[in-house]
């Protein structure tokens, strides 16, 4: 059995197994920390920063931060929330995010993040720069406009035989998600809406299944999200 080890989140002190990372230590004491990028599972990367937190007085993610014994969290401070503000409308203004018009809208993390932040116009010029799409293989099509660059997909979207269909292409400014069309010529339509679903913006659609489910019925349009953990404390 793993020893415990002890943190403080604002202030609440809680116990965890020993190397469980701070963004899943926190959900398991209804403690919200708001991610784009974590996959629970999967071995974080720490691309979108809006996991950002203090810790000892220092800033980090808390998806790579492995929970150590004596650990002084700060999450919802007001200059941590102001943090987080930035990035998500940063993300809106660097990419095509019309939410009316994307297939994702209701199911999408980021526009769910737009609205629990209470975030009404962005306070940064959008940038309107033209991304290639890609519609190259049969069940699936790429928007890299709305490209966030998680890596979500890149770190678990496998072939059958454990080769990545997606990989970054470039550096800086100029990465952009690539695709090895000859996998996913391959992909089944599980595969497909496994890719879809894991993509958490409207970047990775799978072909002809638009609007199956009727915005108004989605998960976000439902639920906000983080609220059931918010459920959680509540109790």
């Amino acid at each position: 059995m793993n020893e415990k080890v002890k943190f403080t989140i604002d202030g609440k002190e809680c116990f965890v197994e020993q190397g469980a990372n701070l963004v899943e230590a926190a959900k398991q004491h209804g403690i919200y920390i708001p991610t784009l990028c974590h996959l629970e599972g999967v071995k974080p990367a720490g691309s979108c920063r809006i996991c950002n937190v203090k810790i000892n007085g220092r800033y980090m993610t808390a998806c790579t931060t492995e929970v150590s014994d004596g650990m002084v969290v700060e999450n919802t401070s007001p200059e941590i929330q102001e943090l987080r503000n930035i990035i998500v409308e940063t993300l809106f203004v660097s990419g095509n995010h019309y939410c009316p018009a994307c297939e994702k809208s209701g199911n999408c993390e980021l526009q769910a993040l737009g609205y629990k932040f209470k975030m009404l116009v962005p306070r940064f010029p959008f940038e309107f720069e033209e991304k290639e799409v890609d519609a190259a293989t049969p069940k699936i099509y790429i928007d890299r406009n709305r490209c966030v660059l998680c890596k979500r997909c890149v770190r678990s979207i496998k072939s059958k035989d454990g080769k990545s269909i997606f990989a970054i292409k470039g550096r800086g400014h100029k990465a952009m998600i690539n695709i090895d069309h000859e996998l996913a010529n391959k992909m089944t339509d599980e595969e497909a809406q496994h890719a879809m679903d894991t993509c958490p913006v409207g970047s990775i659609l799978r072909k002809e299944r638009g609007y199956v489910d009727p915005i108004g019925s989605r998960l976000y349009d439902k639920k906000p999200i983080g609220s059931d953990i918010e459920e959680i404390i509540n109790k």
